[in-house]
């Protein structure tokens, strides 16, 4: 009965998805709705899966210096891990949830400097926080309620003067006494200055216009008067006269008027005070927050005089009475009965018939955490594709903690300890698409491909697997479909049963006997076409009118005339190119300018085929087709008889003259 009784200011678990993990809130308010139901005004606390990998970078630096302060035992890594699951983030977020979504209780802490982080693990439902989440703003603050102890947080306090010593330290530079008590003055004295400091403040508030308005009544105005602030100024005055009560007076009341003495009280207005209201109402007694966004014109030690002299005030003590009037028409309690409904992720038969439990499902599958292969009930797990489950067990420490027991290697595991940032509180499903090899430097690069790129590395067993279990696998059918998943599991724990009946013989492998890399090298080297060299020196006179009909034209390949480049026997290469390169002549028609996309090419060369280059494509034998693809660098011999010699056809001749008949020359 007591376990399900839930009251305000408790920490609870809420389900708001049958697959994800639970929230963990705390309850602020229970309301009855219209309806009848419950509703829950809770405070949000977020998990490290639920904050930026730059946010989770900052929380583990925190973790180190925390442990480095404390002087932490040491932890395993797995301990280690199921730490990161312990840890949450206060927030300042309020939501409403239905009552009926409460799925039990749990604890969360204040971490101090004094507690052992290894004592969370040995207790259930056990949370600690340090750092305050801001989901607005994302970021990361330390939470104000830290116990400051040690001897740094202490004054330091200076031996004692003996008897006859004299303090030689400064004392203007440590003190300035305010008031004597060995004063020539009675009490009786005292007491008659400060009724003459208040009437002084009450007459200086009349002739104010501003004090006027605010205290439009002579009460008002004494009451204003008589406040601690008015009563320092004339204790002051009195020390600074040498407890002389004329020159006191006489300060009181200089030439100008009388001395008017105000407080936070009467300097904030009406409107900033119920500002002030607002803010304490949602934010509490955060000064920083109040100020940052209420009240930013006022400075913090103005707040902080403001609210406790608001403390003294009838409006404080009415909205007290207020408050206390309206938690007692709250509700306190709610009971809220076990959760007995079966989770839809629930597996009722391993290998049953395609349905929503189990589904294609097959056996021999291990649990995703603890890589047992007996419970006494499944979970389905992760995306439906990759059929990955849980044991009992493990899917209750998902549901609570929001992570595995065990470090996975796609949750960062196999990496290196000199990778600081780890990814150890992802879940498998979130870190599916992310390579646990990536680097932080690296991160932003890889996330800014449009491909995903991972890297494979394969272990022993897996090694293994792919010959003792080939009839499962079946290699040749998958590398032909890459794109249907495997059941890696299912064929491992396959292997793992056949691997003690297997022979003990090693495989046969026969060696492949390769050249040595002079030898090749020297293959290619032979293979590769000489590059035609122009004698240097010649001089080819070409007219300006040529040049600037073929300027612009040079970063892309033209339609040229066939006969202008081809003749009897000329050897071509396999893209029907010749080898021979020289100058095209003027007689060349005026190719139309053609817009490429550089992202379509997959190396700067482009290839533009003519109907020639088509025509000798077809007249080519299969033989010599394949024999030209295998043996791209090879020129390709063209008989005489496909080669059909056509008439050029001139140039129509320029329409406008050229600006000089001289020939301009080119050298090579």
């Amino acid at each position: 009965m007591a376990a399900n009784m839930y009251r305000v200011g408790d920490y609870v678990y809420f389900e708001n998805s049958s697959s994800n993990p639970y929230l963990v809130r705390r309850i602020e308010e229970l309301n009855k709705t219209a309806n009848g139901n419950v509703e829950a005004k809770v405070v949000c606390l977020f998990r490290r899966r639920d904050i930026s990998s730059s946010l989770n970078s900052l929380a583990d630096s925190n973790a180190r210096e925390f442990e480095e302060e404390s002087k932490q035992p040491g932890v395993s890594e797995q301990q280690r891990h199921q730490l990161k699951h312990r840890e949450l983030f206060l927030s300042r977020q309020f939501e409403s949830l239905p009552a009926t979504h409460i799925r039990g209780k749990c604890s969360v802490t204040l971490l101090n400097e004094t507690d052992i982080l290894s004592q969370y693990l040995e207790k259930e439902d056990c949370f600690f926080y340090s750092l305050v989440f801001d989901p607005v703003q994302k970021t990361l603050l330390a939470d104000q309620g830290e116990i400051r102890v040690g001897c740094k947080y202490q004054a330091e306090i200076p031996d004692r003067l003996a008897e006859g010593e004299l303090d030689n330290r400064n004392q203007q530079k440590m003190e300035m006494k305010v008031w004597d008590p060995d004063n020539p003055l009675t009490d009786r004295q005292i007491d008659q200055f400060l009724v003459v400091a208040r009437a002084v403040g009450t007459f200086a508030r009349a002739l104010d216009c501003s004090s006027s308005i605010r205290q439009p009544s002579l009460h008002m105005s004494a009451a204003a008067a008589s406040r601690d602030i008015t009563l320092f100024h004339a204790m002051d005055t009195l020390q600074r006269n040498g407890y002389d009560l004329a020159k006191a007076m006489s300060t009181l009341v200089p030439q100008g008027g009388p001395v008017l003495c105000r407080d936070e009280m009467e300097e904030w207005s009406a409107s900033e005070a119920m500002l002030f209201e607002e803010a304490l109402e949602k934010y509490g007694k955060d000064f920083n927050d109040i100020r940052q966004d209420f009240l930013p014109w006022k400075s913090l030690a103005s707040i902080v005089q403001f609210y406790y002299m608001w403390k003294t005030t009838d409006r404080y003590i009415q909205q007290k009475r207020l408050k206390a009037a309206e938690a007692d028409s709250k509700l306190k309690q709610v009971y809220i009965p076990t959760y007995t409904k079966p989770n839809p992720n629930q597996i009722i038969s391993v290998g049953s018939k395609p349905g929503m439990n189990g589904a294609g499902f097959q056996k021999g599958l291990t649990c995703e955490s603890c890589h047992t292969t007996q419970s006494a009930q499944w979970y389905a797990w992760g995306p439906p594709n990759m059929q990955c489950r849980l044991c009992a067990s493990c899917w209750i420490y998902w549901k609570k903690y929001g992570g595995l027991k065990t470090p996975t290697q796609l949750e960062g595991a196999a990496r290196g300890s000199t990778e600081p940032h780890s990814r150890g509180h992802l879940s498998r499903p979130e870190a599916q698409s992310l390579s646990p090899y990536t680097t932080s430097a690296n991160r932003a690069k890889l996330l800014a491909k449009n491909r995903q790129t991972f890297l494979l590395q394969t272990t022993k067993l897996t090694r293994l697997a792919r010959r003792m279990c080939r009839d499962l696998l079946q290699p040749r059918r998958a590398a032909r479909r890459p794109y249907a998943p495997i059941n890696a599991n299912a064929i491992k724990a396959e292997c793992s049963i056949r691997l003690p009946k297997a022979a003990k013989t090693p495989l046969k492998i026969h060696p492949l006997v390769r050249l040595p890399l002079a030898t090749i090298v020297k293959d290619l080297v032979a293979q590769a076409p000489l590059k035609p060299k122009t004698p240097r020196g010649t001089k080819t006179p070409i007219n300006r009118n040529q040049l600037t009909q073929n300027r612009g034209l040079g970063g892309i390949m033209v339609k040229r005339a066939y006969e202008t480049m081809a003749g009897a026997g000329v050897p071509f290469s396999a893209n029907g190119r010749p080898l021979a390169s020289g100058i095209r002549s003027g007689s060349q028609p005026a190719a139309k300018r053609q817009k490429l996309n550089p992202a379509d090419a997959p190396n700067p060369v482009v290839f533009v085929a003519t109907k020639d280059t088509r025509a000798l494509r077809k007249a080519l034998t299969h033989l010599e087709m394949r024999r030209a693809a295998r043996r791209p660098n090879l020129p390709l011999k063209v008989k005489p008889a496909l080669m059909a010699v056509r008439p050029p056809v001139p140039l129509p001749a320029p329409s406008h003259a050229s600006s000089t008949n001289e020939p301009i020359v080119l050298e090579d």
